[in-house]
């Protein structure tokens, strides 16, 4: 069941920062929004405390993740800049 979850929240964080980092967030903070979000959720969507904490740094840490990935897939900042340089 919380794999499911995991997989609608982790783009809905996603989304939220992007709303944030229009709002005029700083770049550099994303990340640290994200976990914060993550957090939130996982502490006040599941049961347990330590559950809920352990769920949500996996959720917002899977987020900042797979932005940060993305991106730089798509700013082209992947290893064919490394490898060309050797």
């Amino acid at each position: 069941m919380y794999e499911f979850l995991n997989l609608v929240v982790i783009p809905l964080i996603i989304g939220m920062v992007e709303i944030i980092k229009k709002a005029g967030l700083p770049v550099r903070f994303a990340p640290i929004v994200a976990v914060a979000i993550g957090l939130f959720f996982g502490i006040f969507y599941l049961d347990t405390l330590k559950e809920g904490i352990i769920v949500g740094l996996m959720v917002g840490l899977s987020a900042s993740g797979l932005y940060s990935g993305s991106k730089n897939i798509r700013n082209g900042n992947g290893y064919e800049k490394l490898n060309d340089k050797k």
